[in-house]
C-alpha cells in the first residue's frame, strides 16, 4: 500500500506508527500540504477533500480519515481491545481526539510552529479548549494506564500525535503529570523514541 502524507502531521504519522508497530509493509509518498500538494488533480482523485493522509491499496481502494485508517488497518491486533466494550471506549476516545483535542492542540501548533505567530496572537478560546483537552486526559491518565484501560491502544496513538507536540502550541504540560507519562509510556510501547 500507499501513504500519502506529511510527515510533520500528526495525523499521518498516526498511520506510520501504527503500519510500523504492526510490521504492515507500505511505500511512503510524501505530500508538503504547506506547498498545497494535497490540492492538485492527481491528489484531488485519490481524496477530494484535499487532506492527508490517504491510503492506497494495491487493488486501488483509497481510505482517508487518520483514525478510520488505524482503525481500519489495526483489525485482528492488540492495538484493538478484543471486548467489545473496551472497543468502544477506545472508538470514543478517537473521535473525542478529532472533535475536542486536534482543532485546538494542532492548530495552536500550526498557528505558531509553521506560521510563526506569538502565543499571543493565538485564540483564547482555541487554548482555553486545547488545556480543558489536556485536563481530561490528565483525570484519565491518573486512573488508567493508557486511555481506554491498562494495555496500549489506538486511542493512545491517535492523542500521542499531537500531545507530545503540544509545547510546540504553546500548551505546557509537566514533567510530572499523569499525561507525560501515559504519553511516555505510550512511546515505549510502540517502540517511538522523541527527544523531550
Amino acid at each position: 500500500m500507499k501513504i500519502y502524507g506529511d510527515i510533520n502531521s500528526g495525523n499521518c504519522l498516526k498511520v506510520k506508527w501504527v503500519c510500523d508497530h504492526l510490521a504492515l509493509p507500505y511505500t511512503w509518498m510524501a505530500i508538503d500540504v504547506l506547498k498545497r500538494e494535497t490540492h492538485t488533480p492527481e491528489f484531488l482523485k485519490l481524496n477530494g477533500a484535499g487532506q492527508v493522509p490517504v491510503v492506497e491499496f494495491d487493488d486501488g481502494r483509497t481510505l482517508s480519515q487518520s483514525n478510520a485508517i488505524i482503525r481500519y488497518l489495526a483489525r485482528g491486533s492488540s492495538l484493538i481491545p478484543s471486548d467489545a466494550f473496551a472497543q468502544a471506549k477506545m472508538d470514543e476516545w478517537l473521535f473525542w481526539e478529532q472533535y475536542s483535542h486536534e482543532p485546538y492542540i494542532a492548530v495552536c501548533r500550526f498557528q505558531m510552529f509553521y506560521l510563526k505567530k506569538p502565543a499571543s496572537d493565538l485564540d483564547p478560546d482555541k487554548v482555553k479548549r486545547g488545556y480543558a483537552a489536556l485536563a481530561l486526559m490528565e483525570r484519565q491518565l491518573a486512573v488508567t494506564r493508557f486511555l481506554a484501560g491498562d494495555a496500549v491502544s489506538l486511542a493512545d496513538v491517535s492523542l500521542l500525535a499531537y500531545t507530545r507536540l503540544a509545547h510546540e502550541g504553546g500548551f505546557r504540560i509537566d514533567l510530572d503529570s499523569a499525561v507525560r507519562r501515559g504519553t511516555g509510556a505510550t512511546e515505549k510501547n510502540l517502540g517511538l523514541l522523541f527527544a523531550r
